[in-house]
């Protein structure tokens, strides 16, 4: 029989280690508890830092949407390859003026209005004049627009925009007396040729009442040009130049001209006009010839300018860049419709034929 005493102090001993079991045991809950808190703590600034900023972009443009899409599509997907997905962390506002110059005004407000990031501004002096004025900090990213930028007042300099304007500017003086020695080329014997243009396009414009008729001299060419407000004044200078029979057509742009450029492509046709235009997809619709900065390198700059602002940097630090890639664009069925046999001199140069 075990003596009393020896009893007692095994009962203790036994509690003793029973009380330090579940001292243990406790001890490791409080600690997984503790763990599981400290992991908590630090998943959730992991998941916020995984959040992305939504960004809303505006797109203003002096066209009508069918039109627009040949430049707005490739900006979108030159954005998304910079990972600005819509739905996902960016949304597009688009605002159409349908190449109608008093709703310029009004079109820029509503993006500010609706509080978007960044507006990209596809078209000149007036479209940029009338975003400018609705706002002085929403930065504005101009895309390829044939004005000159310093001229006009937007910015301090190329190399220093100084303000909340920057980007593409084919404001090159040399475009259309380029393009008139590419028609002369094309047609030795051209003498008199037409311009079409669209008055509310400042900057052409400028060049079309400036630097033209300079150009023509040196060529050796007359040339006459009308202007196309609206498409009653279209169809005017259509039936003018129906009588006067010019040897050829030059269509140096703007909003008017360029929502009728299949209609006026049309008419060259018809007219058996050889024509030469500042955009290819006026080729694409009939035209004769085209000769402009690569769309590519344009919408990728802008693409890479939208992006740049959205991470932080200052339109002001941005240069304003001008192009250095152009390209010669030619229809072979348009020349064979109007009975013209492009020179091989000047078909080895293009970058582009359709045949």
């Amino acid at each position: 029989m075990v003596p009393p005493n020896v009893l007692a102090r095994a009962d203790r001993v036994i509690q003793q280690a029973w009380g330090e079991s579940r001292e243990q045991m406790n001890n490791q809950k409080l600690c997984s508890s503790a763990l599981c808190a400290v992991l908590f703590t630090f998943s959730v600034p992991a998941e916020a830092q995984q959040t992305k900023k939504f960004f809303r972009i505006g797109y203003f443009s002096a066209l009508d949407a069918a039109t627009e899409s040949t430049r707005s599509e490739p900006v979108r997907l030159a954005l998304r390859q910079l990972g600005y997905n819509e739905g996902q962390n960016v949304a597009f506002e688009y605002r159409y003026a349908e190449g109608k110059p008093d709703r310029a005004a009004e079109l820029a407000a509503e993006l500010v209005r609706f509080k978007v990031d960044i507006i990209i501004i596809a078209g000149g002096d007036l479209w940029i004049r009338a975003a400018r004025n609705v706002t002085k900090t929403i930065p504005l990213v101009m895309i390829g627009v044939g004005t000159d930028p310093v001229k006009a007042g937007f910015v301090e300099s190329l190399s220093r925009p100084g303000g909340n304007i920057t980007g593409i500017t084919l404001f090159i003086t040399e475009l259309g007396g380029k393009r008139l020695a590419l028609l002369k080329e094309a047609v030795p014997k051209l003498t008199h040729v037409a311009v079409l243009y669209d008055p509310a396009a400042q900057g052409t414009a400028r060049v079309v009442k400036e630097n033209l008729p300079v150009a023509a001299q040196a060529l050796g060419l007359t040339v006459r040009s009308w202007e196309v407000q609206n498409r009653d004044g279209l169809e005017n200078a259509l039936a003018a130049l129906n009588k006067q029979r010019p040897d050829g057509l030059y269509i140096p742009g703007g909003p008017q001209v360029r929502t009728n450029q299949t209609r006026i492509a049309n008419f060259a046709l018809k007219a058996r006009l050889p024509s030469i235009y500042d955009r290819r997809e006026a080729v694409d619709a009939g035209g004769l010839m085209s000769y402009e900065a690569n769309t590519l390198d344009q919408y990728r700059g802008v693409a890479r300018y939208v992006d740049r602002i959205l991470q932080g940097a200052k339109p002001a630090d941005l240069p304003v860049e001008q192009p250095t890639k152009f390209e010669l664009v030619i229809n072979l069925k348009a020349a064979k419709q109007i009975g013209l046999t492009i020179p091989p001199n000047v078909l080895a140069r293009a970058d582009r034929v359709i045949r």
